[in-house]
């Protein structure tokens, strides 16, 4: 039966796409969309590159243009966040005290920026479209930058930052940078990329504390003894998953909500998408959250056709993007430690991709602006093929005809 109310909570990537798909499939139901901001939804990738050094207006991060938000006719909530769910009721309760009935709700709720433990001083998070706004404002008002955390949103900030002509440390507590989705060989490409645009470093270390001065400026010191004096801090030290609605509602969740091929929860009419869902995907053994771009559209998509009841089996295969110091990073496939790296090309003289390989069975390729062969090589890595290294090391060799081992 199709359903009579359908309730999206979430403004970011997955939420949207979700409102439109909904529509495009014909859905003519009451479509309620819940923003706990009070923009329309919106991109996040340009937030650290284009929107963070005032290239862009707020407005072009928008998904859709007025007139197409427009004419999805939502009841839009906007500026409210669900503070409870009860899943027998089938209703959602706002901030303000409403209630919501529905027949399907997605949850597209993401996550949080994690909050650095510190008091007394301004330290800037980059989650939002306000955050972006506001740190760009403050960066204008200054010369010296240190980023907590060496991961992509860390990295693109300081990307952007230097671009600006500010001087930019990053801390990272890992030993390498992108410890948890790059190999170590990649991770001190990245290193290495940073470094020749004059960021400095420092690697296996943390911060400890944080203390304002009397001439405005912020003094820092970590564990290793190290002591700074910058005018402004960024906190890029990943996300909290905002599952504690599904949590005290009893969904299954573990660190996310637990979904199905279907986009489905424990509950069959609750679904969920983006980066509050946990996934079963072919590449891990594990069910896993793909933080991504790519994943939060497409799996807001699979979920709004689930939801009317149409076939689905998402299975992705995991997609990652980022933009630092003029460099283009794609990354299809998941690469694993124990994973050995394959290079085609150069990072530091041209265009490069690094495959990696468990034996010869290609598990994942990383390009550095390689936009020309990419198709090909992610029609490889999707079939998980088993391609003689020396081929894929031989530029001269076309991926299209590269021989693949039986």
């Amino acid at each position: 039966m199709t359903p009579q109310r359908i309730v999206v909570v979430g403004g970011g990537q997955a939420g949207g796409w979700a409102v439109k798909t909904l529509r495009d499939s014909g859905y003519a139901g009451v479509l309620t969309l819940v923003t706990d901001e009070v923009h329309p939804p919106y991109e996040r990738p340009p937030l650290s590159k284009a929107l963070l050094a005032g290239k862009v207006a707020p407005e072009s991060t928008y998904l859709f243009k007025d007139e197409l938000f427009t004419g999805l006719a939502l009841d839009w909530r906007r500026g409210r966040r669900a503070v409870a769910l009860d899943p027998q009721r089938r209703a959602l309760q706002l901030d303000d005290g409403v209630w919501l009935d529905f027949d399907r709700l997605l949850l597209a709720t993401g996550g949080s920026a994690r909050q650095l433990p510190t008091v007394g001083v301004p330290v800037h998070t980059l989650r939002s479209l306000d955050d972006a706004l506001a740190l760009h404002a403050r960066l204008r008002a200054g010369d010296r930058l240190l980023v907590i955390g060496g991961g992509w949103v860390g990295l693109e900030v300081a990307s952007t930052a230097r671009a600006a002509g500010l001087a930019v440390h990053v801390v990272e507590s890992a030993a390498r940078l992108c410890q948890r989705v790059l190999p170590p060989e990649l991770g001190h490409t990245l290193l290495r990329l940073h470094e020749r645009h004059d960021v400095t470093f420092s690697l296996g270390t943390s911060l400890t504390r944080l203390a304002a001065g009397a001439d405005g400026c912020v003094h820092a010191e970590l564990a290793s003894g190290e002591h700074f004096e910058v005018d402004h801090v960024v906190a890029g030290t990943g996300m909290i998953v905002n599952d504690a609605l599904a949590r005290g509602a009893g969904l299954a969740c573990a660190n996310g909500i637990l979904v199905d091929a279907r986009c489905a929860t424990s509950d069959a009419a609750i679904f969920a998408a983006g980066d509050v869902a946990v996934t079963r995907t072919r590449w891990l053994a594990d069910p896993v959250r793909l933080e991504s771009w790519q994943n939060a559209q497409d799996q807001g998509i699979a979920a709004a056709k689930a939801m009317l009841g149409l076939d689905v089996h998402y299975d992705p295969v995991p997609r990652f993007w980022s933009d630092q110091h003029g460099m283009n990073l794609q990354i299809f496939g998941l690469p694993q430690p124990g994973d050995a790296i394959v290079w085609r090309g150069d990072p530091e003289r041209g265009p490069a991709m690094a495959f990696a390989l468990r034996g010869e069975m290609l598990r994942a390729v990383v390009a550095f602006n390689a936009g020309r062969d990419l198709r090909q090589a992610r029609m490889l890595v999707e079939c998980h093929a088993r391609i003689d290294p020396i081929k894929l090391a031989d530029a001269a060799v076309d991926l299209r005809t590269a021989e693949r081992l039986p």
